[in-house]
């Protein structure tokens, strides 16, 4: 994928076989996203970050950037969801692999903060808009402190 400057600009640059349901899934996430996030493109992927108006400090890898809370990505074999916060809250953790565990969906492809799905199909939009929605700005900014900022 070429790299795109907007997250519109990137949405139009998905394949036409694949755009409907990236848009949908970007949608459904900016609607679940709490107040104090902003939308826009973040290493590559359209990203949802706490601006640095909010957090002047920004993200401890490059102060420059904003702080990244979650991203979504068109990979070449998958839709790509990222959540920082996965990666930063053990009970966040917890919870999300028990509701996706109840859901009785393919086994889950996962890594630290990345959730990859395969077919469009399996993507529970349910549960990551309850899982975005689980942390405002304030709580996300919180978690990090505590425990990734060094």
């Amino acid at each position: 994928m070429q790299k795109a400057s907007t997250p519109d600009e990137y949405v139009r640059w998905v394949s036409s076989e694949r755009r409907p349901q990236f848009a949908e899934m970007r949608q459904a996430i900016q609607q679940a996203m709490p107040n104090g996030f902003e939308e826009q493109m973040s290493y590559g992927m359209i990203g949802y970050v706490v601006p640095h108006e909010l957090y002047p400090p920004g993200y401890h890898c490059n102060p420059q950037l904003p702080l990244p809370f979650v991203s979504i990505a068109n990979q070449k074999n998958f839709f790509g969801f990222y959540h920082m916060g996965l990666y930063a809250d053990a009970h966040l953790m917890d919870w999300f692999l028990a509701e996706h565990s109840a859901l009785n969906l393919r086994k889950l492809d996962m890594g630290k903060s990345c959730i990859r799905f395969n077919r469009w199909n399996e993507i529970p939009l349910e549960l990551l808009t309850k899982l975005v929605s689980k942390m405002s700005v304030e709580d996300w900014i919180a978690c990090y402190e505590k425990n990734l900022k060094r």
